[in-house]
């Protein structure tokens, strides 16, 4: 980066200074992934140069023709992976993705029901803090006490008492494979609108290691950048009686010009999603998942429902007298990046918590398979058994190193 280099030094620097964490720790954020070289290369072309208010071929500025191109393979790509009638690849990111859809078909004052945030669920399901929590009225589901799990007969049950008008589909920290149909089938019961939001596991359900929302959801939001490997950003596809509602909501209604770089970035990473290595990959990422889970759970740790289906899992650190707070500040001193997360029923505030959320897409991306998930297991509990030990943590950033230098992100 030699212009950067000598336009802005400091930034230069704090860029190097990433590519160096980036390569050198043991990365297990469930939400983060390590993108290709041809998407970073889209991601900072020249289109960024260029307005594109509307949409390809009826756009407000002259111009568009070279935008127009990406734009279109994006959109034809992801109906390609996902079997969707209609694609929006406009949004910025997945909670944009989510105003969307709201927006398109209800009104402030509506009732949603999302998974609550304490539960696994997201902000833009319904917190109180989040707008959707501010313009709608929320009812909650979550999970069983006793499994960890969905239960679908309380979902039912909030859903045929409270009469939302849409449901939420997904989550940022559940384990377990999310059963679409039953869900249709409760919103149809309940007169509901259906919204899947499969951010978290979007390239999992493009590799069918996942069970795919459609056909049975209205409308379907993903981020890009998570399982699915690409920029930062946001998607939306749903059934061709709603593409005109969707595309006027994006655009004039929540953004103004999209940002044309960054689609042309998820073109690139769509077309890798198309690719018969991009299967196994999703495979491995679950498979690692799974030696991961199970090498915790050996190590007397307890993991919310008991194990993991895709490509992330929550520890429950209260067994073990640890915070989630301390133990993300322990690891991530020791080379190990993961983020402290609530747990269902927690007792702790969402500052602190009670428990860690642990991913495999970022080190699957870097080569790791189940033999590394296992090195990962011993590194994770010789750190979390030694909490306040300066030397285990020297010993064990030094081990994590050396298996990093032979799994280079970039």
């Amino acid at each position: 980066m030699p212009e950067l280099k000598s336009v802005d030094p400091e930034v230069y620097e704090a860029i190097r200074n990433e590519i160096v964490r980036e390569n050198k720790k043991i990365i297990l954020i469930a939400s983060e992934n390590v993108s290709s070289m041809a998407v970073l290369e889209a991601q900072g072309c020249v289109m960024t140069n260029k307005y594109a208010e509307g949409y390809p071929r009826k756009r407000y500025y002259g111009g568009c023709e070279y935008v127009d191109v990406v734009e279109e393979l994006a959109i034809s790509r992801a109906k390609a992976i996902f079997g969707a009638e209609h694609v929006n690849v406009q949004p910025h990111s997945g909670t944009q993705a989510n105003m969307g859809v709201y927006f398109a078909v209800l009104k402030p004052g509506d009732t949603i029901m999302g998974m609550d945030l304490s539960h696994g669920g997201h902000l833009s399901h319904g917190s109180r803090v989040n707008f959707s929590g501010i313009f709608y009225n929320v009812a909650s589901y979550g999970v069983s006490r006793e499994t960890g799990m969905i239960d679908y007969d309380e979902v039912k049950r909030i859903a045929l008492e409270r009469r939302p008008r849409m449901i939420i589909i997904g989550a940022s920290a559940y384990s377990r494979t999310i059963d679409f149909k039953r869900f249709h089938e409760i919103a149809k019961e309940a007169g509901a609108y259906t919204l899947a939001d499969i951010a978290h596991i979007a390239g999992l359900i493009a590799a069918g290691v996942h069970p795919s929302p459609f056909p049975y959801t209205d409308f379907v939001t993903t981020t890009t950048h998570k399982t699915l490997r690409g920029p930062r950003g946001g998607m939306i596809m749903c059934k061709e009686e709603y593409a005109k509602l969707i595309d006027k909501s994006i655009f004039p209604g929540i953004q103004g010009g999209p940002l044309m770089h960054i689609i042309a970035a998820k073109a690139v990473a769509l077309k890798e999603a198309m690719m018969p290595e991009f299967r196994d990959y999703q495979a491995q990422i679950v498979a690692n998942a799974k030696r991961l889970a199970a090498g915790l759970i050996g190590k007397g740790y307890n993991l919310v429902s008991g194990g993991t289906d895709n490509h992330l899992m929550l520890v429950d650190l209260r067994s073990k007298g640890i915070t989630g707070k301390d133990a993300e500040a322990a690891l991530d001193v020791s080379g190990i990046t993961v983020n402290k997360n609530t747990v269902p029923f927690d007792d702790k505030p969402p500052a602190v918590t009670s428990g860690i959320r642990i991913g495999t897409p970022v080190m699957t991306t870097r080569g790791m398979k189940e033999r590394e998930m296992d090195k990962i297991v011993e590194y994770i509990d010789r750190v979390l058994t030694n909490i306040g030990k300066e030397d285990v943590y020297r010993e064990v950033r030094e081990k994590v190193e050396v298996l990093c230098s032979k799994f280079p992100a970039y």
